[in-house]
């Protein structure tokens, strides 16, 4: 008796064509996903314009964050680029800081004058919004364990990381 052959099996021992569900992923698609979940935070942050404005929601507040947030995260990103370029740790660790604590104090600055240039609604909107985003940055950092110094564009590949 003649085993039944599955429906998915190919015929005749050719190989079934690409689908979706099995071609492998090429290094240049797994490297346009990581860069997705990577800036998760700032696409979280723009997908939410649409229903703060329909909403009716506190846009003043929406806006001072959400511009705030973009540009600290690009200036951090510039600065991080900057740190693993440079040769000297005392450099790098000065970029790092910088980069850090010129974020943190942006971001307070602009919840503050979101608060005062608009009102409670807006301050406590950008406050959110930034509190929203901070806490997707912080989990995509986690799930891709990227070190400002690790492995980001321009890193060196196969270079053991000691953080």
């Amino acid at each position: 008796m003649r085993a039944r052959r599955a429906f998915y099996a190919p015929a005749h021992g050719r190989r079934a064509a690409p689908t979706p569900s099995n071609r492998a992923l090429t290094p240049s698609d797994r490297e346009a996903d990581v860069t997705i979940l990577r800036y998760l935070d700032v696409c979280l942050v723009l997908a939410t314009a649409p229903f703060v404005l329909i909403g009716g929601m506190p846009t003043l507040g929406y806006v001072i964050a959400a511009g705030a947030w973009i540009l600290t995260r690009a200036g951090t990103a510039m600065l991080h680029a900057q740190a693993r370029r440079a040769s000297a740790s005392r450099v790098r660790a000065g970029l790092l800081v910088a980069s850090l604590l010129g974020r943190v104090w942006l971001i307070a600055a602009a919840v503050i004058l979101a608060r005062y240039a608009g009102g409670r609604d807006d301050g406590i909107m950008a406050a959110a919004l930034v509190l929203a985003a901070f806490t997707v940055y912080l989990a995509m950092s986690f799930v891709l364990r990227e070190g400002p110094l690790g492995a980001g564009p321009g890193a060196a590949a196969g270079r053991p990381r000691t953080s």
